[in-house]
């Protein structure tokens, strides 16, 4: 999502390449650019113009100094105020979401139907159950997470959120299209406070648009209920409807914050950079894939960098925290410094690990622009398919074959190529990368990690960075 915003801004910076200042004639027409990028990602027109107007403001006679230039301090100004425009303001935890209620910590669940509140209740309680929750930064630990649905008039609707409960392993509190959502809140509520549960989540029904009879019903609820959290679900691809629902929301209810869906989609990103101006409420999370683990806390700088090509490699370096087995990597680690030599166990071992990490369609988006783009051709679910054919490949080979890759010639290829499926040709790309993997782990063993990671990147200022497996960078 918001490529085309983040292409459009790229060849904004490139135009101001020589320029001595930022001045009213070069910044006229790289202002216009910016404009027509905001209308063009579906932003509303009167977040737009307050947008240009602050960054015009911000941006005539701003200085270059040091070794910036003028691009790079246009960008400057437009990563500050898209911040700001996202929730930046707020300050740096405002995005958290509070738990400070007697237990049961209520989470009241907002939106039209077909926005994703089901999964996106799922995935809340996944997120709950699995500690990820942070005050001031700091996680709390993992949660007694139940869930109920108080929609009683989709019919599949409560037997949906059994299903996503199910599977995100939390608890599900049965209730009946014959029930009033009323009695349906007051059950889970006694019987949450009963068996001491952390956080209640309730998930409430939906139309396909606003009315009056929905607006009355999701009030009683919230005067019922007293939720701490009353968070808006809003579907990403529906672009400037976002921004009226939103403000219709947020008219009959005291919004906590907003969840936006679907920013996996072929949306053009608008409501991300609408919804919090219009509201007021800051962005809680974003919904990056229909799997339980693609939700992501929503950090309004991030995002910024995101939009400006620049990547978000702080959420890579936590998703692959939360992610990598350590007690593996460990292993690997105390191998490789043993001098025993990396095989196909290991490689295969090593592709289980990155699986864990998620879409990679969503990791590229965290990278900067410049490798996103090297990657584009892996996008689309490309990347996952052919991560799982890698791993079809390796699984037909046989252990004596993973551990020792020489013994793998033309006519145990062909068998590899048979029992996995794919051509023989496929077979030996999956031994070609093997072999750059084993040259990379060569180099590590060696200590030569930073002058790799350099020749890979030109990434600077790593020195003294930890890695997993305790590999240090010199």
């Amino acid at each position: 999502m918001l490529d085309n915003l983040t292409n459009r801004l790229s060849r904004v910076v490139k135009t101001l390449r020589g320029e001595a200042r930022l001045t009213e004639s070069n910044t006229q027409e790289i202002l216009r650019e910016v404009r027509m990028a905001l209308l063009e990602a579906d932003v509303s027109l009167p977040v737009v113009r307050a947008f240009v107007a602050r960054v015009k403001e911000k941006a005539l006679g701003e200085e270059v100094v040091g070794s910036l230039t003028p691009g790079q301090a246009f960008v400057g100004v437009v990563n500050k105020e898209l911040t700001t425009l996202m929730g930046g303001d707020l300050g740096p935890h405002a995005s958290e979401l509070s738990l400070a209620q007697q237990p049961p910590a209520i989470i009241l669940m907002a939106g039209l139907q077909g926005a994703g509140k089901t999964t996106t209740t799922g995935k809340l309680a996944r997120w709950l159950h699995e500690g990820q929750h942070t005050h001031d930064g700091r996680k709390t630990g993992k949660k007694k997470v139940l869930v109920v649905s108080a929609d009683v008039y989709r019919p599949a609707a409560i037997e949906q959120l059994k299903t996503v409960a199910a599977q995100a392993g939390v608890d599900f509190l049965p209730s009946d299209t014959s029930q009033t959502p009323e009695v349906i809140a007051r059950n889970a509520v006694d019987h949450a406070r009963r068996y001491h549960y952390d956080v209640l989540l309730v998930d409430t029904a939906g139309r396909l648009g606003v009315d009056e009879a929905m607006m009355r019903e999701i009030s009683a609820l919230h005067a019922l209920l007293k939720p701490i959290e009353t968070l808006f679900v809003v579907d990403a691809m529906q672009g400037q409807d976002a921004v009226n629902v939103a403000k219709a929301f947020n008219d009959a209810l005291p919004l906590t914050g907003v969840v936006l869906t679907k920013l996996d989609g072929d949306s053009r990103g608008g409501a991300a950079l609408s919804v919090r101006e219009v509201t007021g409420k800051p962005l809680k999370f974003v919904g990056v894939s229909e799997k339980l683990t693609g939700l992501e806390p929503f950090h309004p700088e991030r995002m910024a960098q995101r939009i400006l090509g620049m990547g978000d490699i702080v959420s890579l370096v936590e998703q692959a925290q939360q992610a990598i087995d350590h007690g593996e990597a460990q292993k690997l680690a105390a191998k490789l410094k043993s001098g025993t030599r990396f095989d196909l166990n290991d490689f295969r071992d090593q592709l289980a690990q990155v699986s864990k990490l998620g879409d990679m369609g969503s990791l590229m988006e965290k990278l900067p622009s410049q490798f996103a783009q090297a990657a584009g051709q892996l996008k689309s679910g490309q990347a996952d398919q052919q991560m799982k054919r890698m791993r079809g490949i390796l699984d037909s080979m046989t252990p004596g074959e993973r551990a020792k890759p020489e013994l793998i010639k033309a006519s145990r290829k062909r068998r590899i190529a048979v029992g996995s499926g794919v051509p023989v040709q496929e077979v030996n790309k999956v031994l070609a990368q093997f072999d750059q993997m084993q040259g990379m782990m060569k180099q590590m063993k060696k200590g030569g990690m930073a002058k790799m990671m350099r020749a890979m990147g030109g990434m600077k200022g790593l020195g003294g960075l930890k890695l997993p497996g305790g590999f240090k960078m010199k």
